[in-house]
């Protein structure tokens, strides 16, 4: 699709197919346009003539093979599971029973998140912050109580990860407010049909979630794979993440494209028809980005650390803060969850969009506002308390009926209600990042309030206050 101006010059590099979506979305304005939005034209990112046809499907055609063949491996597992012999039928159930119960308990949690989340944004975030780390906290001690070396390993990860949960919600509290508001104004007047929607993917992913346990159950209670199982487990946890980020990630783009054309120019656009769009043009991007989002993210967080770690003891040092801070920020450029924004809207690929919206966040003087945005902390922080939920559930299930599998019961649960949970809170995310995505574009237009211009005041005024006590420590010494 083309950016919103004035002249409407025809699309360039549009395909024919795609050229009447483009007439159909983007309503013509007048010579007076009101908004004032920018009237250059934007050129989508489609193959070039020389690259084979073939090539333009490339990462989708990958999804779909290997959800295909994964959807097979865990069928074939699971009937392995159930025609194993009398003992090792007796081990699937056993380990079966509480993944299947944490499956339903994580569609319900889900839902309750997002129920909560339209109904109380503001609450529900504090809420959110301050539970994740109790719960964690909770099933670390869980664990402990299992006694196995694995299950101390994976106890101590629990409560260190409880403790900076903690401290981060310590730190960010100032931040409460602002994030309040800003997801209160974005999820305000969901787009039509948002719930059909997110009630399709929450029961969608709670029926795969409950092939990949059994899956799962079948590859661990029939071991006479010669040593294969764990690989099996492996590869279908590893698919497992992939497919849910990417179902995560539809309804993203899906959502914010919807929303991204009512704040930009008030149009109610048919979010069947970006769904369509979405599934037809941009399934490749969407593959490429929920790939690229976590592992980029999980570098750049890696660098940031490094980077507050080094200090500034001396020159050496202070140079490698200069260096982790620059990957960080390089990294940040070339993948983030904005670009998802993009995608749908102009149908870029991931990278572009992502350099795309993060240029435009800089030119408009909103990247430090970007920085401190909670919306994706909230959101993955929802995932945990989730996945704390399900796996207190189903580890204490096993801890009282075969304590053997208390460890793996509690880590299988842990991701089935992260990732669910994580599904279900992709329509908030959606809809704040439209929000920002619009206001950088237009930031003079009529349709957003005073919540961005003031908490950006607010920023700069606190960057003056710093500035001015730097100068004047220095000065003194």
């Amino acid at each position: 699709m083309s950016r919103l101006h004035d002249s409407n010059p025809p699309p360039r590099n549009i395909p024919p197919e795609f050229q009447q979506i483009h007439r159909q979305a983007i309503p013509q304005f007048p010579s007076s346009n009101p908004l004032k939005v920018q009237e250059e034209p934007v050129t989508l990112f489609y193959q070039k003539a020389g690259r084979l046809p073939c090539f333009k499907n490339f990462f989708r055609n990958l999804f779909y093979l290997h959800f295909s063949l994964i959807t097979v491996l865990t069928a074939v597992l699971a009937v392995r599971g159930l025609l194993s012999h009398h003992h090792h039928n007796l081990r699937l159930l056993k380990l079966l029973f509480p993944l299947l119960s944490s499956t339903a308990l994580a569609a319900l949690v889900a839902f309750s998140c997002q129920f909560f989340t339209l109904l109380r944004p503001s609450r529900t975030l504090k809420a959110v912050f301050w539970l994740s780390p109790l719960l964690t906290c909770a099933a670390g001690i869980l664990l402990v109580s299992v006694g196995s070396a694995a299950s101390l390993a994976v106890a101590s990860l629990a409560l260190v990860s409880a403790i900076l949960m903690s401290l981060y919600s310590c730190w960010v509290s100032p931040r409460f407010d602002y994030a309040g508001q800003v997801l209160s104004v974005s999820i305000s007047s969901p787009p039509p049909r948002t719930a059909v929607i997110v009630f399709l993917t929450i029961i969608g992913g709670a029926l795969y979630s409950g092939l990949i346990a059994v899956g799962i159950g079948g590859a661990t209670a029939a071991a006479a794979w010669g040593g294969l199982e764990k690989v099996f487990i492996l590869v279908i946890v590893l698919s497992y993440t992939w497919t849910m980020n990417v179902v995560k990630n539809v309804v993203g783009v899906v959502i914010s494209r919807v929303k991204y054309m009512k704040f930009a120019c008030g149009m109610d656009l048919e979010t069947g028809l970006a769904f369509r769009d979405v599934r037809k043009y941009s399934m490749g991007s969407v593959c490429v980005g929920s790939v690229l989002v976590p592992v980029l993210g999980l570098v750049c967080g890696l660098a940031r650390a490094m980077s507050s770690a080094s200090g500034e003891t001396d020159e050496f040092m202070f140079s490698c803060v200069n260096c982790y801070s620059g990957v960080a920020s390089k990294l940040v450029t070339y993948g983030n969850r904005w670009g998802f924004v993009h995608v749908g809207v102009y149908n870029k690929r991931f990278v572009q969009a992502s350099i795309d919206t993060w240029e435009m966040f800089r030119r408009a003087g909103l990247e430090p506002l970007i920085d401190s945005d909670l919306t994706s902390s909230f959101c993955f922080l929802c995932g945990v308390a989730g996945g704390g939920v399900c796996a207190l559930a189903g580890g204490t299930w096993s801890l009282v009926v075969h304590n053997g599998y208390a460890t793996v019961v509690s880590i299988y649960a842990f991701l089935i209600g992260y990732f669910m949970c994580r599904v279900a809170m992709a329509w908030p995310q959606a809809c704040v990042s439209a929000y920002h995505v619009a206001y950088a574009e237009n930031p003079e237009s009529a349709r957003f309030d005073a919540t961005i211009p003031v908490r950006v005041q607010e920023l700069q005024r606190s960057r003056a206050q710093n500035s001015h006590t730097i100068h004047d420590s220095t000065e003194f010494e």
